[in-house]
């Protein structure tokens, strides 16, 4: 068995991915905080979404529960077909295969950090609506 030391990894603030399809997944960034492909960790995917005013994140679901905490703005969240509005501070469970997208009515930017119960994000696969 392989021992993953504990680790710290800084938030740099701005998205080094993302989606720029406006009819398709959505206009969203992110950057990857810890993923086992990338960073010496194991059991959780974690990172920082960056959704800019008019941006979203296209409904969709995927087999892993995920979470939300909103660091940072407000905006959006549709769970099952239900607009529900987030702002700094909440904290949003979606349970497997619940179909969920977050967008961006605000002037300001939205951050939220995501966190799923895997390994890697290459293990989540996507399943747009």
């Amino acid at each position: 068995m392989t021992t993953v030391e504990p680790l710290i990894v800084a938030d740099a603030g701005r998205a080094s991915e993302g989606w720029n399809e406006p009819q398709g997944r959505g206009v969203i960034g992110w950057q990857t905080l810890l993923s086992a492909d990338r960073t010496s960790s194991a059991a959780l995917t974690a990172g920082i979404a960056i959704v800019e005013p008019g941006g979203f994140l296209a409904r969709h679901r995927h087999a892993p529960a995920e979470l939300y905490f909103v660091v940072e703005g407000e905006g959006v969240v549709t769970l099952d077909g239900h607009d529900r509005p987030v702002k700094r501070g909440d904290c949003v469970f979606i349970p497997p295969m619940c179909e969920h997208g977050v967008r961006n009515e605000a002037a300001t930017i939205l951050r939220f950090l995501y966190v799923f119960p895997t390994d890697s994000f290459a293990e989540i696969e996507y399943l747009f609506s």
